[in-house]
């Protein structure tokens, strides 16, 4: 399956992707992305280049972020681990997208990844693998991934025994053991296990 504009071609009028990621690590934001793909600007040279955002390069994905941010209206919605908790990643997830979305103005569609429609004003239509199927939620899945794991490096730098350069805050071997060795931080969700566990063994 390739990423096309097959999608937003069934809509007359401004279509946007809609992608988040971060909704399975332990620490760290969940971040939603919106980006829009002007049709008179399908012709670049970089746009076969995007697809979703795993099955890209580390290299790849920062070279289409430059290019995307560059050419493309986009717009970044961010929810921390403190609001993850309050009200559950699928709402913090949701809330991300509406972030993002309303950020930019005169949207009439939104192609959202995933069968979750974010509250928005434009008309939401959602996407099951989208980031496979609409290059506009294949951008913004790019968009996504490299702000969040930009956040992510930053933060391993003032807390460097959990591996978040490398694992992103996912619940990685690595990332668990060091859980256990020197605790959690303010950026660790509570509500995830194994930090709700580790919070409970202390009590």
């Amino acid at each position: 399956m390739i990423a096309d504009f097959s999608l937003e071609d069934k809509y007359r009028g401004i279509v946007c992707g809609i992608d988040e990621v971060g909704r399975g690590p332990l620490a760290g934001p969940v971040v939603a992305a919106c980006v829009i793909i002007p049709p008179n600007m399908r012709n670049l040279d970089f746009i076969d280049d995007i697809k979703d955002s795993k099955k890209l390069s580390k290299k790849k994905r920062s070279y289409l972020f430059k290019k995307i941010t560059t050419n493309f209206p986009y717009a970044i919605g961010e929810i921390p681990p403190q609001e993850i908790d309050k009200i559950n990643i699928l709402q913090a997830s949701l809330l991300a997208m509406k972030k993002a979305h309303d950020q930019i103005r005169n949207i009439e569609y939104s192609l959202v990844d995933g069968n979750k429609t974010p509250d928005i004003s434009s008309n939401a239509i959602t996407v099951i693998k989208g980031d496979q199927k609409s290059k506009s939620i294949a951008a913004a899945s790019i968009i996504a991934k490299i702000y969040r794991d930009r956040i992510m490096f930053e933060l391993a730098k003032k807390y460097p025994n959990y591996g978040w350069e490398r694992n992103s805050g996912y619940p990685t071997k690595e990332h668990k053991e060091a859980l256990l060795i020197h605790g959690i931080t303010p950026h660790h969700r509570r509500s995830f296990k194994p930090v709700s566990d580790f919070i409970e063994s202390k009590q």
